[in-house]
């Protein structure tokens, strides 16, 4: 039968900006079971500041009460176990529903971050409203825009020979893959690494665009309801997704020409494997049908995704 169980973010139940195979799960869940995580995003130096209109919530203000450690930027909820999850194993996550929590979110620029920090070398923090009726949000100095809510940070632990990760970079563990395809309806696959799988969320994004380039998308809490499935033996290399309309591979690496070939590879692969294609016939294919965008440029391990429409091969 299957479990339905909720997470909120609290000082137990969060690392800040860290990804570590020897975090002991908060919750153990069953395979088929779901999820409700209450999450929450930011630092105390993007906060408003006193007077501001833009209250921080309490379970946020409880965190930095407690002065976690930290290494990078994000207050990760979980991790969460899926029993019978073994190294070899891959877990798949059906992103279910994902609501904002809040009234408004940051956007941040700050020195020696982003795509061209030699040209924004001061620290610049915007605080956004978002009104969650209408699904928009309103910068200060700009238009309205539609929220197109998604966790950018989703992963399992990490291969434990890796120590303890900056939540930063994404891997193939997954992690901070700032990938706005994965909205509320999509299904994110992860390779499982330690028992367990351990499963971690957080780094809500309300909005963003492809690049991400400032460093920051509208960070705010998100709350976010998941359904794993555990799939024994069937081994992924590297995270990839679907959506109701595409299937999803991606590349990770601090050169960006060589994202771009991981995520060619990767779809290849996936098309070779399901179809049957040689691997020049999948490679041309690729040139003509499926579209490769750039994920984000800001993390370190720059990311690109192709986007293969279903249907058009299988």
């Amino acid at each position: 039968m299957m479990t339905h169980h909720r997470l909120a973010s609290t000082p137990d139940t969060i690392r800040f900006g860290m990804f570590d195979a020897a975090f002991d799960p908060v919750l153990t869940i069953a395979s088929g079971d779901s999820v409700t995580f209450e999450c929450v995003s930011g630092g105390v130096e993007v906060m408003p500041p006193p007077g501001s209109p833009h209250a921080v919530p309490p379970a946020l203000q409880a965190i930095h009460a407690s002065d976690p450690p930290r290494i990078g930027p994000h207050i990760l909820t979980g991790p969460v176990a899926i029993v019978g999850a073994e190294p070899g194993d891959t877990l798949e996550v059906r992103i279910e529903a994902i609501e904002p929590n809040n009234d408004w979110g940051y956007c941040a620029v700050r020195p020696l971050a982003g795509t061209i920090p030699e040209d924004f070398p001061d620290r610049y923090v915007s605080h956004i409203a978002v009104d969650r009726a209408r699904s928009v949000c309103k910068p200060d100095w700009g238009p309205e825009l539609p929220l197109a809510p998604f966790f950018g940070t989703m992963g399992v632990a990490p291969p434990a020979r890796y120590g303890r990760l900056s939540s930063r970079e994404p891997r193939e563990h997954g992690g901070n893959m700032d990938n706005k395809e994965l909205v509320a309806g999509s299904t994110l696959f992860l390779p499982v690494w330690v028992p367990g799988a351990n499963f971690s969320v957080g780094d809500g994004h309300g909005r963003q665009g492809d690049g991400e380039v400032c460093v920051n998308a509208l960070e705010m809490g998100l709350t976010g309801t998941f359904t794993f499935m555990l799939h024994k033996g069937a081994s992924l290399a590297w995270p990839r997704a679907e959506t109701p309309t595409h299937y999803i591979l991606m590349g990770f690496n601090e050169d960006l020409d060589l994202a771009m070939k991981q995520a060619l590879r990767q779809t290849i692969d996936f098309i070779v494997a399901r179809s049957a294609l040689t691997r020049v016939q999948a490679y041309q294919f690729c040139s003509l049908a499926v579209d490769f965008r750039v994920t984000q440029t800001v993390n370190g391990e720059k990311g690109v995704h192709a986007l293969l429409k279903k249907g058009l091969l299988f």
